[in-house]
């Protein structure tokens, strides 16, 4: 038994996305500039919506839990990639590597929750607008956001620990830039076969259950807006609705390419084209789509930047 776990606790080998090629290095920075648009996108949101009370809504409470989450992901897998690729190392320890899979796979999962929860919630600003202060409270949007990290975090914690109590055996070289869920499997030592179909079931729900809501809740709205006679309201109802069926859009594709895919179909190369696209380019992109395409957003910029220049 401590042999087993003296082998199980070994460091594993994170393979990473660069060699030491100059056009390697030339995306390397790019990715790092990508990063940093992330970081600093996500964070001014944040700080927009808490320093500014006209965005004091349940909207912009569940937009800012958004966007802590796409901070946190690419503060998960980005900064130990880069630090294994400036240093030349490319081991990661065995608790390192399960810290990391909790992480992203609670980050992943909340975040197909919220999407779908605020899709409820523009389908109440629309096809109720009289009664969206009381179908959208605080406490409803406050309730909306536990339900997301708490869910998302029990499932992960769950497939975490089963996951990490296999054996695992031989190279121990994972063909990823961080460890996630199809790179570590393929360590493991013995039948995986029962685990590994019970982890695509539940990615199934807990990608199809949000995807459904998100459907049925556009589904509403669009029969509330084609009802509309007024061709303003119709565009504000558009332009409410367009930065966020975008978001899901990106999110929900990359991660149905991800993980609704069977086994025989993966190779290493779209494993990690799918992981760099939904855990560092959508982070990227969600900042910028709702800012630029948000008046709310715009505004309490202008005003933040007015207060500053004043002070």
């Amino acid at each position: 038994m401590w042999r087993w776990n003296q082998t199980s606790l070994e460091d594993f080998i994170l393979q990473g996305l660069f060699d030491d090629s100059l056009n390697h290095l030339c995306l390397f920075l790019l990715l790092m500039l990508v990063f940093l648009t992330a970081v600093i996108g996500n964070s001014l949101t944040i700080l927009l919506i808490c320093a500014d009370p006209h965005l004091h809504t349940s909207m912009y409470f569940l937009l800012s839990q958004l966007s802590l989450m796409d901070l946190m992901h690419v503060s998960t897998t980005i900064p130990k990639m880069a630090s294994n690729y400036l240093s030349g190392k490319k081991s990661i320890s065995f608790v390192g590597c399960a810290t990391q899979h909790f992480m992203y796979l609670s980050l992943g999962g909340a975040e197909c929750l919220l999407l779908a929860l605020m899709a409820y919630d523009r389908y109440v600003a629309i096809c109720h607008p009289l009664r969206y202060t009381v179908l959208m409270s605080r406490r409803v949007g406050v309730m909306m956001a536990v339900m997301s990290w708490l869910s998302a975090s029990v499932n992960s914690l769950i497939h975490t620990s089963i996951l990490m109590s296999f054996p695992f055996c031989g190279s121990r070289i994972i063909h990823h830039f961080y460890c996630e869920y199809p790179a570590v499997v393929k360590l493991v030592c013995g039948d995986v076969t029962l685990y590994e179909t019970t982890v695509y079931i539940c990615s199934v729900v807990l990608l199809l259950l949000p995807i459904i809501l998100v459907s049925a809740s556009y589904g509403f709205i669009l029969h509330s807006v084609i009802q509309m006679r007024s061709a303003g309201s119709k565009r504000n109802a558009f332009a409410t609705c367009s930065s966020h069926l975008i978001v899901v859009s990106l999110w929900y594709g990359a991660c149905i390419f991800s993980y609704m895919r069977p086994r025989s179909q993966r190779t290493p190369l779209q494993d990690k084209v799918g992981s760099v696209f939904y855990s560092i380019i959508t982070p990227t992109l969600n900042p910028l789509i709702y800012t630029l395409r948000n008046k709310d957003v715009a505004k309490a910029l202008n005003r933040v930047l007015r207060r500053d220049v004043v002070a």
